[in-house]
């Protein structure tokens, strides 16, 4: 098969990343792994996540994983290997990764930046807007700023939102007690969010996840 320049570009910015991730995740203790499993991985990854890290609006929308915190999707990843989440993909996906490699991936989607997929409803991200700046204090919701930021891009176990798929950020919020926190017999930080996701119309709900969207 002739591969293009264009191609070459793609092909060599891609392993620059990974050789970035590789040497990050050594920096962080831990062991190095070759670029060929480390390639294989992100290959695995991107087919449901995105070449970019950008995430899928298909029929079973999945989450943008780009410019994610690290020490969020090592706790997510947790949760899925101690049924604190229930997927039996991404069970069998956490389950075979190692420590070196979960710090590779997990370093090279926080370096991506794609332009968020929007799709949100724009009629709603004026209410959404004052959501994550304000909250609703007569419904007892925090401003989601408070903890996410006030650019929504999280920190440590805290996550980003800015640019998150809209229907992701919708089935989330609206599933959140039936997703999260399925394991009483291990802690989850996900605990934090059942009084505000329960406190939360659904209007408010699509509002708040059309603005998140958006923001880059």
């Amino acid at each position: 098969m002739k591969v293009t320049s264009l191609q070459s570009l793609f092909y060599a910015a891609i392993f620059a990343i990974v050789f970035t991730a590789a040497g990050r995740a050594e920096e962080r203790g831990t062991a190095a792994i070759s670029k060929q499993e480390i390639q294989a991985k992100l290959d695995y990854c991107k087919t449901c996540h995105g070449l970019s890290g950008q995430g899928y609006r298909g029929y079973y929308p999945m989450p943008r994983l780009a410019g994610q915190q690290p020490k969020y999707i090592e706790n997510q990843l947790r949760a899925f290997i101690e049924r604190r989440r229930m997927n039996p993909v991404m069970f069998n996906v956490a389950h075979a990764l190692s420590p070196s490699m979960v710090a590779a991936l997990t370093t090279y989607f926080q370096d991506l930046n794609p332009n968020p997929l929007g799709g949100g409803p724009q009629d709603h991200l004026a209410l959404g807007k004052t959501i994550f700046e304000q909250g609703l204090p007569e419904a007892n919701v925090p401003a989601c700023s408070a903890c996410h930021g006030p650019d929504a891009k999280g920190q440590n176990e805290i996550p980003r939102l800015a640019g998150q798929l809209f229907p992701y950020t919708v089935k989330e919020l609206t599933n959140w007690s039936k997703e999260r926190g399925q394991n009483g017999a291990k802690d989850d930080t996900s605990a934090i969010m059942v009084p505000t996701t329960h406190n939360l119309t659904q209007s408010q709900i699509v509002a708040i996840s059309a603005y998140l969207s958006y923001l880059k």
